[in-house]
């Protein structure tokens, strides 16, 4: 992106769920994201010789999330309380 693109925003998510859907749907896209930074880790690690401390910070704040999810959607799941889930992407030009 360059100083004119301009800022946008995506639905990802949007909808009710059972507590099933509901971890289904979160914990696959959490995983994901943690397996991104160990992947990306590792491959600086490979490179540079030393640990990205930035990505691990970040695997740590999605894993505590995760848990954080999980416990939330347990206590959905043991009142049969259905989810609402809004998820949206916002995508703006940044100048470094």
């Amino acid at each position: 992106m360059n100083k004119h693109t301009p800022s946008s925003q995506h639905q990802l998510i949007n909808g009710v769920f059972s507590s099933d859907d509901a971890r289904s749907i979160l914990m696959a896209l959490i995983e994901h994201k943690i397996q991104f930074h160990e992947r990306d880790g590792w491959s600086k690690k490979e490179r540079f010789g030393k640990t990205d401390e930035p990505g691990a910070r970040r695997i740590r704040e999605l894993k505590q999330t995760k848990a954080d999810l999980a416990d939330l959607i347990d206590a959905a799941g043991d009142s049969a309380e259905r989810l609402a889930i809004r998820c949206t992407i916002e995508i703006s030009p940044v100048s470094e």
